[in-house]
């Protein structure tokens, strides 16, 4: 019996460990930034979101992503060109922002990652969570974006979107690929359960 309430102590802390180094991680992808005529800027948040959602699984991945936004949303510098604060989450570029837990949520379920497991599904299915993960990044962006400049949905599009279509197909073939490769090595050495 005590050799099980240790084991479950020891997974939680160890979920605690990897919620926070992806954390990091996210928060420190956001300063490889590139601004953007719009105000958008190419940031590898987004790698770093998928990446968690593969790595972690769904719940740990967003749990990942929840965080980095609640500790930008209290004033820590975590987000691109080390800003902080509300202002930046429901700015006109908030809704990109907002929607990394769905991000982590779609690659984590899609990709078949979750505790103790590789991805045992088919790669189409971990590249339609992807797929959906960066349209819900979109959308949430979008309707953002729209709201805040009264910009119209088409012209909001091709400054939001457009630009960051090939950039984000990269970096999903990247996560996924990594992504894998990096669970695996996890996995066995008994790092990650």
């Amino acid at each position: 019996m005590k050799l099980k309430k240790n084991s479950g102590v020891k997974d939680k802390i160890r979920d605690i460990c990897f919620i926070s180094v992806f954390t990091a991680i996210i928060a420190a992808s956001a300063q490889i930034s590139v601004p953007m005529p719009a105000g958008v800027p190419f940031t590898l948040q987004t790698f770093a979101v998928l990446l968690a959602g593969v790595i972690l699984g769904a719940k740990r991945g967003a749990a990942a992503a929840f965080i980095y936004i609640a500790l930008g949303a209290a004033g820590v510098p975590i987000f691109s060109a080390f800003r902080g604060g509300f202002g930046v989450i429901f700015g006109a570029t908030g809704g990109f922002i907002l929607s990394f837990p769905i991000m982590a949520l779609c690659a984590g379920v899609f990709s078949g990652a979750g505790r103790g497991k590789l991805g045992r599904r088919k790669p189409f299915l971990t590249a339609f969570g992807f797929v959906l993960g960066t349209a819900a990044n979109y959308t949430c962006g979008l309707l953002m974006f729209c709201a805040i400049t009264s910009s119209g949905f088409g012209d909001a599009a091709a400054v939001c979107v457009a630009p960051f279509i090939l950039p984000d197909i990269i970096k999903m073939v990247l996560a996924g690929g990594i992504g894998e490769s990096v669970k695996k090595i996890l996995l066995k050495s008994k790092i990650l359960t």
